[in-house]
């Protein structure tokens, strides 16, 4: 394929899969659930923070979370006493477990209480084509209140070596435009052209087939790779090619 006929099967693919039908079985469903601009970023904070393994399980473990917190996270965030974080004590997806969704919670509440909220986070250390610093450093942000030492496992940072899946997943709900229905735009401080493609098992199998990417493993250089390759077919908006991407190796099994 030449680089224009790439782009255009790209192009079409991201039409084809980025739509609202998209949504239902996907883990983005559980912040859609949400209208205030603090509930959805916390609900889908925690939903992507989930979003590892089976889909269906992690939809039905996050919206147990959503139901712990009575389906008003960014209330219950600010007014939870550490009575209600006992709600959490029967709660587990996979290695994330109730002292990793205590802490969480606690540590929200600190980034909303002490430093102006999520996006405010993020934004701080912004570079001009990149957020993986600002990842990087919004970990440190969130383990600077005391924190079990197991829980930071769960927070990746890029700078250590991570493709940093879920966050970027996670930004990429929060900065993309709302125009199809499916990502959220609520986030108007960062350019959607900082933004870097969840790079998991099926977007970088994918990749390595339509040779955008050939770094065999899934970190941070490849990452890095794929965000030159994907830069270069739309500068602008590089991680709607995640569409693609993730469609041609779920749904199509390309």
């Amino acid at each position: 394929m030449t680089k224009k006929e790439l782009k255009d099967f790209l192009d079409a693919k991201v039409v084809q899969y980025n739509r609202p039908d998209f949504i239902e079985s996907d883990p983005i469903q559980i912040p859609h659930t949400f209208s205030k601009k603090e509930d959805i970023e916390i609900s889908a904070f925690l939903t992507a923070t989930i979003a590892w393994g089976n889909r269906k399980s992690i939809i039905k473990n996050a919206k147990q979370m959503m139901t712990i917190m009575g389906n008003s996270p960014h209330d219950f965030v600010m007014q939870h006493k550490e009575e209600d974080l006992k709600a959490f004590n029967t709660f587990v997806h996979r290695t994330f477990n109730s002292e990793d969704a205590k802490f969480f919670i606690k540590s929200l509440r600190n980034i909303y209480e002490n430093n102006g909220g999520l996006e405010s986070v993020f934004k701080t250390n912004l570079t001009e084509n990149s957020l993986q610093p600002a990842i990087s450093s919004f970990k440190s942000v969130f383990f600077e209140i005391p924190h079990p030492k197991r829980t930071t496992k769960h927070v990746s940072d890029p700078l250590k070596g991570s493709a940093a899946k879920r966050i970027n997943m996670f930004l990429r709900w929060m900065v993309r435009d709302a125009s199809t229905g499916v990502d959220f735009g609520i986030w108007k401080t960062i350019p959607t052209s900082s933004l870097s493609c969840p790079l998991d098992v099926h977007s970088g199998n994918v990749a390595r087939k339509l040779k955008l990417l050939n770094r065999k493993q899934n970190d941070a250089k490849a990452l890095l790779e794929l965000d030159a390759s994907l830069r270069k077919l739309d500068p602008t908006d590089p991680v709607k090619y995640d569409f693609a991407l993730f469609g041609l190796g779920v749904f199509e099994k390309f």
